[in-house]
This record gives C-alpha cells, structure tokens and sequence, in this order.
C-alpha cells in the first residue's frame, strides 16, 4: 500500500515538473523577442523602438549592423518601401516607422498572406520622426505574396 502511496506521488510530481516546463516554455514562445536592426548612426531608430515599447509593452532588442542592405535583402523588403530600419517580430518584418498600433493588429491577426508592414522612408510625424507638430501624410503597406496593398493611412 505504502508504494502505491509513493508511485501516485511519484507520478503527481512528475506531472507538475512537465507542466511547469511546459508552461514555462510556452511562456517563453509568446515573449519572443522584437528585434530591430539598425544603422548605429541613425537616432530616430532608438525613438521608434521607443515609442514600440511604450506602447506594446514589449521590449525592444537593437542590434546595430553597418550593412542594412543585407539585412533588407534578407528578408525580401521590396526596395520601394525600405527605410532606415528593420524589426522582425513573430516572423513578421516591420521595416521602417510603422505605428505599435498597427503591429499589434497584424500579430493579433496574424494574416498568412502578408510578410510585413513598411513605411517607406522616414515621414515627418510618423513615430520617432516628430518634429514640432508637423505631420505629413504617410501609408503603412503590407507587403506579401498578395502584393503590396494599403494597411493604413495616416494624415
């Protein structure tokens, strides 16, 4: 009777040790890092990992890279919508000053057909480039195999 006692205990700790690895590793799927390459020279990048943190409350890693064209050729970032920096986050490619607001909807959707958002070159107002209260009009693109199409717009 007493090993019985002991092999169900046996086997309860066991189960709580599987479970909490596992929950432990699931834990750590969901926290993937979001990192973003840059040129070490450009300061708006840190402002826009900035504004990413504040607002997805998800810490930006930055990896500074004096080649970005091989990290944009890399990863398939058409050249009519590069920027000066590139994040890739949950398989996604971020490139350029994309809204946090606009990342969290793509990775709560998580389309299949689109490979990432861009915001090509570097728009006043976007976020990291403020300046004063000047904003110009820009577009936040989905690039994928359907095609570059319109995400958003911002005026």
């Amino acid at each position: 009777m007493l090993e019985k006692i002991r092999h169900s205990v046996s086997k309860r700790w066991a189960a709580a040790a599987l479970f909490t690895t596992l929950a432990a590793c699931t834990t750590a799927a969901q926290a993937s890092p979001y990192v973003m390459y840059r040129d070490p020279g450009c300061g708006c990048c840190e402002k826009w990992a900035e504004h990413i943190e504040a607002n997805m409350k998800q810490g930006v890693e930055i990896r500074d890279t004096q080649n970005m064209t091989a990290v944009k050729d890399a990863n398939v970032i058409p050249k009519t919508l590069r920027s000066c920096h590139t994040m890739i986050v949950e398989g996604y490619v971020i490139e350029g000053h994309v809204p946090a607001k606009e990342i969290a909807g793509l990775l709560r959707e998580k389309p299949a057909n689109i490979r990432g958002l861009a915001v090509a070159g570097m728009p006043v107002g976007s976020p990291g480039m403020e300046y004063q209260n000047e904003t110009h009009p820009y577009k936040v693109i989905a690039f994928g195999s359907n095609g570059p199409t319109v995400f958003a717009s911002y005026n």
